[in-house]
């Protein structure tokens, strides 16, 4: 038989589990009492005083960050504000940098001044030019107040911004400036002082080429360096300058073509650079590597590509003859792997493979009446901005880069003097894109050359029926921008205005608008009968919009 223990703690094991602790429990409690608790070492207390000495740091630090330290104001931006010029002429040139470093994108331009009453700072006479000269002018995004003003050229010139400095010049960012007649100079971006400036020596028959390409650092001064293309007869000819200290490196060398303004600087996939320039009917290229072998008879470690060099002829130095027509534009696109050729020549547009220049598609167009513009008419999914046609008779087509496919055209009937069509991405990534045209657009044909003002219109994929006509200027149209001043935040119209003629000096104006501003005033158009949505409502979705920089 159990004995009586064994069957109480078959019965209830628990109890007997209990019972064993608290059996051990006077033995445990005898032995912590014969245990002497050590004190606290000195790096125990060394180590605690550190702990609430950082927090203590980390607190105030905290408290100093938050309160009394005041957060950096953000510049006030004015809605609108204007600057100008009397007795003065403009070019069609404008540039946007953040000039003075407030976080808001400062305005660039040229303009020539006849009325010396014009500039407290500096004259013609300072940089050696006679009076009336170029000045270039940087000014205010935020107020339209002038941050710097110098004579830069005799007469117009091209121009090249935010150039490169090395780190040992002084300069982070240059602009570099070739007048037409005889002056090379590069100013700091953000004090406008001279960095180094030259005589040109071209000759009074040859004209230069637009615009200034910038190659690969060749003379290893930690600068790109510049390449200005000119053309004498029937012949096209390189020089090369130093990004750095204006310089030229070696002696001319000649292309071997007879090309024209509008010349691109492309890189293949396996890194080689070429200059490629619209030739008649076709493209002419060169490669870097061997045009600076050719001035300098040395060596250099840029590259060839094999595939361009077979496909150049040697004698012409022609690429395959792709346009039917003569070529009058030839811009970079976004491709697949990397960047593709747009080739706008008289009689069609074509999108050229970025590596084997084989046509993607093509498109045949009335007449391409200026430079495409890119943009986005479906959620990043790039598009083309064409004009088409003159007058009247123009339309605006919005094309699938992809595919060429038309996505939407209106007609609008434009002026002679209309600036070119612009674009701004949105943050839907999408586009919004401005267009000028006419008042009317049912009675264009009627409308007599110079009797109707510039009107601007403006337009987003998301309203495929609707224009909204923001503001009308009556006033000649030098230049004209729609920029992002402030990030997701200021979108804005920059119009350059001045006299028609270089010779006959007038009031130049330069103006900003916020977007936003115009569109409450703004005059709905509909393109098409029947829209849910009332004139108000529109207006509201288009105040709603927001942009976002480039990418």
């Amino acid at each position: 038989m159990m004995d009586s223990k064994d069957l109480e703690a078959e019965i209830h094991p628990l109890k007997n589990e209990d019972r064993k602790p608290q059996e051990n429990l006077g033995n445990q409690e005898k032995k912590e009492t014969n245990l002497k608790t050590p004190p606290p070492s000195r790096l125990s207390r060394c180590r605690m005083v550190a702990f609430f000495l950082s927090l203590f740091i980390c607190l105030f630090v905290v408290f100093v960050v938050s309160f009394i330290i005041p957060c950096p104001e953000r510049p006030l931006s004015q809605g609108v504000w204007r600057l100008h010029y009397n007795e003065a002429v403009a070019y069609d040139f404008l540039a946007t940098e953040d000039v003075n470093k407030d976080r808001i994108q400062d305005v660039l331009f040229l303009y020539k001044n006849f009325n010396s009453s014009n500039n407290f700072s500096q004259s013609c006479a300072d940089e050696g030019f006679s009076s009336p000269c170029t000045f270039v002018a940087a000014v205010s995004g935020a107020n339209g107040t002038i941050l710097w003003e110098r004579p830069a050229a005799q007469d117009r010139a091209l121009v090249e911004c935010a150039i490169p400095q090395p780190r040992d010049s002084g300069a982070s960012s240059a602009c570099v400036l070739l007048g037409r007649l005889g002056s090379f100079l590069a100013v700091d971006l953000f004090t406008g002082e001279t960095l180094w400036n030259h005589p040109s020596h071209f000759g009074g028959n040859v004209s230069v080429l637009s615009p200034l390409l910038q190659v690969p650092d060749i003379d290893a001064d930690g600068a790109p360096d510049l390449l200005v293309l000119t053309r004498e007869e029937r012949q096209v000819s390189g020089y090369i300058y130093s990004g750095s200290t204006g310089q030229q490196v070696g002696h001319p060398g000649s292309l071997g073509v007879d090309g024209a303004s509008g010349s691109v600087l492309h890189v293949t996939r396996v890194g080689a650079h070429y200059v490629l320039l619209p030739c008649a009917n076709s493209l002419c290229g060169c490669s870097v590597k061997g045009l600076y072998e050719k001035v300098t008879g040395r060596a250099s470690a840029l590259r060839r590509d094999p595939f361009w060099e077979d496909m150049l002829n040697a004698t012409s130095h022609r690429l395959h003859p792709h346009s039917s027509g003569a070529v009058r534009y030839l811009m970079h696109v976004p491709g697949k792997a990397s960047k593709d050729l747009l080739l706008v020549s008289s009689e069609a547009c074509m999108l050229l493979d970025g590596q084997d220049l084989t046509p993607r598609w093509t498109f045949s167009p009335a007449w391409v009446l200026r430079k495409p513009i890119l943009g986005h008419y479906k959620p990043d999914t790039p598009a083309l901005v064409i004009e088409n046609g003159t007058g009247a008779d123009r339309q605006i087509l919005l094309l699938d880069l992809g595919s060429g496919a038309v996505l939407w055209s209106q007609a609008l009937p434009g002026l002679h003097g209309d600036p070119p069509a612009a674009s701004l991405p949105t943050a839907d990534h999408r586009s919004a894109f401005f267009f000028w045209g006419l008042q009317e657009l049912e009675d264009a044909n009627h409308t007599e050359p110079g009797a109707a003002p510039h009107h601007l219109y403006m337009f987003h994929p998301t309203l495929p029926g609707v224009l909204l006509e923001l503001t009308n200027i009556s006033a000649n149209i030098v230049a004209f921008q729609v920029v992002l001043l402030e990030p997701s935040r200021h979108a804005a119209c920059i119009l350059l205005t001045g006299p028609t003629s270089p010779d006959a000096p007038g009031l130049v104006s330069m103006t900003k608008h916020k977007v936003r501003d115009l569109v409450p005033s703004s005059r709905v158009v509909h393109l098409a009968r029947g829209g849910p949505d009332s004139d108000q409502a529109i207006r509201d979705r288009f105040s709603r919009l927001r942009y976002r920089s480039e990418t």
